[in-house]
């Protein structure tokens, strides 16, 4: 099965934050969620917000030297 992904690069603080918890919502526990997002203050924010949360937070890609985004893998705790 394959995990679900959300791509939130482009989508500002605090929004971003609210729409990748909102997407956790739907995951079962101990689940993943691809995340993808803006690097800089948007991985920090939001990943730091997760982990407070109570999940696990992994960064498993960045972007290609052409883009500044990354992809967060999140496991539901």
């Amino acid at each position: 099965m394959q995990e679900p992904h959300l791509d939130l690069r482009g989508t500002p603080c605090p929004l971003n934050y609210v729409r990748a918890r909102l997407a956790l919502e739907k995951v079962p526990e101990g689940g993943h969620l691809l995340l993808d997002l803006d690097a800089g203050e948007p991985e920090r924010m939001v990943g730091e917000g997760l982990r407070g949360d109570g999940h696990g937070v992994e960064r498993i890609e960045a972007g290609d030297s052409g883009s500044v985004g990354v992809r967060l893998r999140i496991r539901r705790g």
